[in-house]
């Protein structure tokens, strides 16, 4: 039942979050291009000038979170049930992404974001493969 309701959910995820990352949060064009290459250094900036922790928590776990579904992926695509190819996969994914973003300038091409996200599909896929494992048992 899971399998046909992610099936079913999973592309109107994506879509919404294609929509956040582009348009949300009252998001518009800069009017330059920004790149952020230097690993976490604009996440430990952001924690150490944010006030609030719920922001903080939003913020930098939400970049996790928000991408755990994509480690479920193999219910849909078998060849993404092995670890490394999801991880390729979702990598030329989200710097694809990201570059859209920078292109755009509807965002910031950030390496930090690029981690987290990864972060969060990996943790996406173990919950997968332990979830399925139990459900073979």
């Amino acid at each position: 039942m899971f399998q046909k309701f992610y099936k079913i959910t999973i592309p109107f995820y994506t879509i919404f979050l294609l929509y956040l990352m582009f348009f949300g949060f009252g998001r518009s064009q800069y009017d330059f291009n920004i790149v952020r290459l230097s690993p976490l250094v604009s996440t430990f900036s952001f924690v150490k000038e944010t006030i609030l922790w719920k922001t903080i928590v939003i913020n930098v776990f939400g970049n996790i979170i928000m991408f755990t579904p994509f480690g479920f992926l193999g219910i849909i695509f078998p060849k993404l049930n092995d670890f490394k190819a999801l991880i390729i996969n979702f990598l030329f994914a989200i710097i694809l992404i990201e570059s859209l973003q920078y292109f755009t300038r509807l965002g910031v091409f950030d390496i930090d974001d690029i981690i987290l996200n990864t972060v969060g599909v990996a943790i996406g896929f173990w919950i997968y493969r332990i979830w399925a494992s139990r459900a073979s048992d």
